[in-house]
């Protein structure tokens, strides 16, 4: 079977900006393939055409084996789209939501209420499914919008940022129900601005900037690729930060990362186990104070900031047309749908 998305040569302008410059991105099916980017860098433009809702200027763009600018049509019946902001109805209950959008897709009164029912079951919202939608917590409430998306049974799932704003514990919740979407069957397209949620998420993460991809992989290939091992130490004392920080700078292959309110010094090293040793006879010697020390991988934060220059957020996309109201966001998953 084809790719469930492949691009080839995606070029979008907007006035003077060159929001995607020959994008080129290969998602495979039975995963969730994550897009980071500081915003700017054409996240958003991507997703956009994903959906069907913008045209590029130049390039070819398969979406479950459809030619997406020949054929828009039949990959809107291919895909469900979850925005940034749960666009459910609080003044009806779960069940009555799921219904509602069943029959939005064609089904019958009997498939939507059927599809209602697999989709409350998946996401573990049985119990909640009569309540009115506004007594559901934020959490539930992105888990009722995310089936929304699922009534019409897409191959494939574009999120765009699913879990902002959340707390953790409804962030776990909404990851453990990704999951179980990608093992029942449906591939997931994931743009976050939470660089552990695609750590913890996706088989194979692209980084996209100035609209290209600047490097795909899995997230172990992208943090040995792109990361150094990083000396971690905390100290105990906060006067003694300074002269810490002095005396593990020269182990560095770059300068150390301070933070000084946790009063945590990360310093990468390109000989791991060996310059560990080397900062605990360090510190040590000095008489330094030391509440934590270890060697740890680059997270894809720091493999971010090495390969972007700049962190996971900046300027909006020009695709996106700046902050969207509630009933925009409504119209756009609407219109994917």
């Amino acid at each position: 079977m084809p790719p469930i998305v492949e691009a080839r040569g995606l070029t979008k302008r907007f006035k003077t900006t060159e929001a995607l410059a020959g994008l080129d991105l290969t998602a495979e099916r039975g995963q969730v393939t994550a897009i980071l980017g500081p915003n700017g860098a054409g996240k958003t433009t991507f997703i956009r055409m994903v959906a069907t809702l913008l045209l590029p200027d130049e390039g070819t763009l398969q979406v479950a084996g459809i030619d997406a600018i020949k054929e828009p049509d039949k990959v809107r019946r291919a895909i469900g789209l979850a925005g940034q902001s749960a666009a459910v109805e609080g003044a009806m209950s779960g069940r009555e939501n799921l219904v509602l959008v069943g029959r939005l897709f064609g089904h019958d009164t009997r498939q939507a209420k059927a599809s209602a029912e697999v989709v409350l079951d998946l996401l573990d919202l049985t119990e909640s499914a009569d309540r009115l939608v506004r007594t559901y917590s934020g959490g539930m409430r992105r888990k009722l919008d995310l089936g929304a998306s699922l009534v019409g049974a897409p191959e494939l799932l574009l999120l765009d940022e699913p879990t902002t704003g959340l707390d953790p514990r409804s962030r776990n919740d909404l990851w453990d129900a990704i999951r179980s979407l990608v093992s029942s069957g449906t591939d997931v397209l994931l743009t976050t601005q939470y660089l552990d949620e695609a750590d913890q998420l996706a088989s194979r993460i692209a980084i996209i900037d100035h609209g290209k991809v600047i490097a795909d992989g899995t997230p172990d290939e992208l943090k040995s690729k792109a990361g150094n091992d990083v000396v971690e130490v905390h100290v105990a004392d906060p006067a003694e930060l300074d002269r810490a920080i002095a005396a593990l700078a020269p182990l560095g292959c770059e300068a150390p990362r301070v933070d000084r309110p946790t009063r945590s010094i990360a310093v990468p090293v390109e000989r791991g186990s060996t310059q560990l040793l080397e900062a605990v006879r360090l510190l040590d010697g000095l008489n330094l104070s030391v509440s934590d020390i270890g060697l740890r991988r680059a997270t894809l934060d720091e493999v971010f900031l090495s390969l972007t220059g700049r962190p996971a957020e900046g300027e909006p996309d020009p695709g996106d047309g700046g902050p969207a109201s509630t009933e925009k966001r409504r119209r756009s998953r609407r219109a994917a749908a």
